[in-house]
């Protein structure tokens, strides 16, 4: 595979030896464009936001860079306060009970518009009874002021009969005359028992005849068989679709946690242990979190840490959000699951009283009475998973359009008209803007443009997709 060499681009970088830059990720297009992700280091340190790709055509020559920062960095890095302060200083932002502190590392914050030194310290534990926190907090290495602070934790042949799926064939591992709920056709997925504990990896679910759980809840490997058929259909997704090999497009396949903590309302991905975790639900008002969209959405966080790195936080951070709400609802199409008809509700099936009832409604976000619906400035300042609106209903514009045929209407923000371009086509062109557009630092203006040069790339500048793209972004108000 021809890799471009950066140093011929250090002008256009405005960049010095001071820097250096290493390879995370590279899509080659089957013209030979190629596009190739940077993580940046400045004097050794880890750049918080210097992220970038490089685009070159077949014949080596650049045809841009997308940057996270685009200001040049020249700083003194000496005499910080030491790592004990630096902690200590931290740790006044942190609620909650942590199980590990992490080392306190020294690095180049970039992610507000100019570069600071900083200190990162990760705290990981609880929050309240038993919401896990991986609380990333920044300070000042010279006043240790808090510079900001995010949340790490991102808040979905054998035969199985889950709660949510229903019949389905699972791919298992026989092990000393025992089947254990993993699947080596798909980078050894595997699905564990928490037992309702918070802390651990929890136990692999184990069965003597290869037929797992029986539909009820009172059968604990029912929702097991929910979240491994959910990794299944996620991972089958984005090879069929886009031709990637597991979330880090390296063949190996994550694991899914069932069980966790008691009555536990909600699911998270986290990095740190490349696992998707779901609770059980209070049995009142919530079926355990396991749901076929709730899977792909949990996995897809894992896509996005793997890729464009969205930070979780402000506008980036529903970006991210919406990432994973969208291609959880197309894990969910690509299913065609008989007890999980595709639709373009969040999170319907975790509802015990059912009735149309959702956690997010992507054809008209302000149902859930939090989501907007339409772009405003201060949109970042909202929880990422309702700024994620935006998104949301620019995706389904843009799939749909604003008035299908046997699905929902989408009231658009100009009062404009929008013929969609299908599932297919808008779900490829959103991958491509993750995949080598976005960037950790991307907010709703950079994703127009990212989606219309993805749009450009797979159909053409004049074509009917890139001019949906720009339609569809019109009509939520991002212009």
């Amino acid at each position: 595979m021809r890799i471009v060499f950066l140093r011929p681009t250090m002008k256009q970088l405005d960049t010095d030896n001071d820097h250096s830059f290493q390879i995370s990720d590279v899509i080659l297009d089957p013209d030979g464009n190629e596009h190739v992700r940077f993580d940046r280091k400045y004097k050794s340190l880890r750049v918080l936001g210097g992220d970038l790709v490089v685009h070159s055509k077949a014949d080596k020559k650049l045809q841009g860079i997308d940057k996270a920062f685009v200001k040049s960095i020249r700083m003194d890095i000496s005499n910080p306060i030491s790592a004990d302060q630096a902690r200590s200083a931290a740790e006044k932002h942190f609620v909650g009970r942590a199980e590990t502190v992490s080392a306190p590392e020294l690095i180049v914050y970039a992610r507000d518009g100019q570069a600071r030194l900083a200190y990162e310290v990760i705290f990981a534990g609880t929050v309240g009874e038993q919401e896990p926190t991986e609380k990333h907090v920044f300070v000042d290495v010279r006043s240790g002021e808090l510079i900001n602070q995010w949340e790490g934790i991102e808040t979905a042949a054998g035969t199985g009969n889950g709660f949510f799926v229903g019949s389905v064939a699972l791919e298992t591992l026989l092990v000393s005359g025992s089947y254990q709920l993993k699947d080596s056709t798909r980078g050894n997925q595997a699905t564990n028992d928490m037992g309702n504990k918070t802390s651990g990896s929890g136990k692999i679910f184990l069965d003597a005849d290869n037929k797992w759980g029986s539909g009820l809840l009172s059968d604990r490997a029912s929702v097991g068989v929910d979240a491994q058929f959910g990794a299944a259909m996620t991972w089958d997704f984005f090879k069929t679709k886009f031709g990637r090999s597991g979330l880090r497009n390296d063949g190996v396949g994550a694991t899914s946690r069932v069980h966790y903590g008691r009555a536990y309302n909600n699911a998270y991905w986290s990095d740190s242990c490349f696992c998707m975790t779901y609770g059980d639900g209070d049995g009142t008002t919530f079926n355990p979190f396991a749901s076929l969209d709730v899977a792909g959405h949990e996995m897809s966080h894992g896509l996005t840490a793997m890729t464009a790195k969205l930070v979780y936080s402000g506008e980036s951070g529903g970006l991210n959000e919406a990432n994973s709400d969208i291609f959880g609802t197309m894990v969910e199409y690509y299913a065609n699951n008989a007890k999980d008809t595709p639709d373009y509700l969040i999170g319907e099936q975790l509802y015990k009283s059912g009735g149309g009832k959702a956690l997010r409604y992507m054809y008209n976000p302000i149902l859930d009475g939090r989501s907007p619906s339409c772009y405003s400035s201060t949109i970042g300042s909202l929880d990422v998973h309702y700024s994620s609106g935006v998104a949301n209903h620019f995706f389904y514009l843009l799939a749909e359009g604003s008035a299908p045929v046997g699905l929902p209407a989408s009231p658009t923000c100009n009062n404009s008209s929008v013929t969609g371009i299908g599932r297919d086509a808008a779900s490829a062109i959103w991958y491509r803007a993750l995949t080598v557009y976005m960037t950790s630092s991307t907010g709703y203006a950079a994703a127009r443009t990212a989606t219309l040069s993805a749009a450009s790339d797979l159909y053409g500048s004049a074509s009917a997709q890139y001019l949906a793209v720009a339609a569809a972004w019109s009509a939520v108000g991002v212009n």
